[in-house]
């Protein structure tokens, strides 16, 4: 089977967290891409859910933007208040 060479850009220290675990498991960067790209063409589909943290949508995003604006202007204050423990 012929090879051929895939390139693409990676935060650094996301490439080096994964050639870790990868490497805890016996694996190479380049093996692990291949079984997820195997995995993707059998079942012509992503093989994990990929979802979006809510956290960090939009809508979410401006109400925090208004909240740290009411609290610098003094609209709203921040309390204190006694922490619940949850067994």
């Amino acid at each position: 089977m012929a090879q051929t060479m895939v390139n693409f850009r990676m935060d650094e220290e996301l490439k080096k967290s994964m050639e870790q675990v990868c490497s805890d498991m016996g694996l190479t960067l380049t093996a692990a891409f291949t079984i997820f790209a195997k995995k993707v063409a059998r079942e012509r589909r992503i093989p994990f859910e990929v979802s979006a943290d809510p956290f960090y949508s939009e809508s979410n995003m401006k109400y925090l933007e208004r909240v740290i604006a009411d609290i610098d202007s003094g609209r709203a204050k921040m309390v204190e208040h006694d922490l619940i423990e949850v067994d």
